[in-house]
């Protein structure tokens, strides 16, 4: 959707060329193109304002940013959604396991995009879906989406250098190290379009670090939860089947990092279809996108958001 930003030129602006200072301000080189069929996008003081214009102290820019793409063949889908957060240029949403983000082959009516547009339709707003940090079709959790062009283009910006944090939860079989890193090339498995694997050859590089929060095991039929340093030396026994439960945080963002990831050091997620499908205490990965912090696209305000754990996640881990 469009979208019109107002700026006040401050003293340490001062003499800024007015197309410097969109730039500073994270304004595309794709959003600036955009605009310049419209005379009135960008007005200084009132006026028309031109790339080269010198800015002094208290001027008033207003900035009309346009929409130019559109997601109209995106069929609009009624849906229950979990929305964590909403203003007018982000849309937060706690994704649902056996959700895919988008529409594709033998996927074009049950996708989070699907659920969207419907969202938008029954607002009456036109809506361009824009994902910012996507996530696997059974990962659960915290989710960005961009309302129009120029939050879209500052967040991708803040995730391809690294700005926004992203916290992981994950069970995981076995009972790993209190923490580490995992700096491992990822790439796609041979004859597999869907699999990842480790390849130190090919792949691109991918590092994951990981916190042990919590452990449990069952013996016997029994559950011991929080387990000790004596339990966990008891684990080692082929009848003792232990669990973690991982905190992640994504240095790099390929494909199925942590899932890949945790299965190249000996802890793969349980119930996870491709990678490990052992089904014992859940019927799909044990993923969830807990906690997303950034700054506002445009207010430049720190946002936390954390989405709650889901049922079957939080039923896993106290599995009986």
């Amino acid at each position: 959707m469009d979208r019109i930003l107002t700026y006040t030129i401050q003293p340490e602006q001062e003499g800024m060329q007015l197309l410097d200072f969109l730039r500073s301000k994270g304004f595309s080189r794709g959003i600036l193109s955009s605009m310049k069929p419209y005379k009135s996008a960008i007005q200084l003081n009132g006026e028309r304002g031109f790339g080269k214009s010198v800015l002094r102290t208290g001027d008033f820019l207003r900035i009309h940013i346009p929409e130019t793409d559109s997601s109209e063949n995106i069929l609009p889908v009624k849906m229950d959604l979990s929305i964590l957060y909403e203003d007018e240029d982000i849309l937060v949403i706690n994704k649902e396991a056996d959700m895919p983000v988008h529409p594709s082959i033998g996927n074009y009516d049950n996708t989070l995009a699907n659920g969207i547009a419907w969202y938008f339709k029954e607002k009456g707003q036109a809506f361009v879906y824009r994902c910012i940090n996507r996530l696997d079709r059974d990962t659960t959790g915290a989710l960005i989406l961009a309302k129009n062009p120029y939050s879209a283009a500052v967040l991708s910006a803040q995730m391809k250098q690294r700005q926004i944090r992203r916290t992981y939860l994950a069970i995981v079989q076995g009972i790993t190290p209190e923490f580490g890193t995992i700096d491992a090339p990822i790439g796609r498995a041979e004859d597999s379009t869907i699999e990842r694997q480790v390849d130190f050859t090919n792949g691109e590089r991918a590092v994951t670090h990981y916190e042990r929060l919590d452990a449990y095991g069952s013996y016997d039929g029994h559950t011991f939860s929080r387990l000790s340093a004596h339990d966990i030396q008891k684990a080692s026994a082929v009848t003792f089947i232990t669990y973690s439960l991982m905190e992640l945080h994504l240095e790099t963002g390929r494909t199925h990092q942590i899932r890949v990831h945790m299965k190249h050091i000996g802890h793969p997620l349980p119930g996870d279809f491709l990678y490990n499908p052992d089904y014992r205490i859940i019927h799909r990965q044990p993923l969830h996108s807990f906690q997303l912090e950034f700054a506002h696209p445009v207010t430049g305000e720190n946002i936390c958001i954390t989405a709650p754990v889901p049922r079957d996640f939080a039923n896993a881990f106290h599995h009986l």
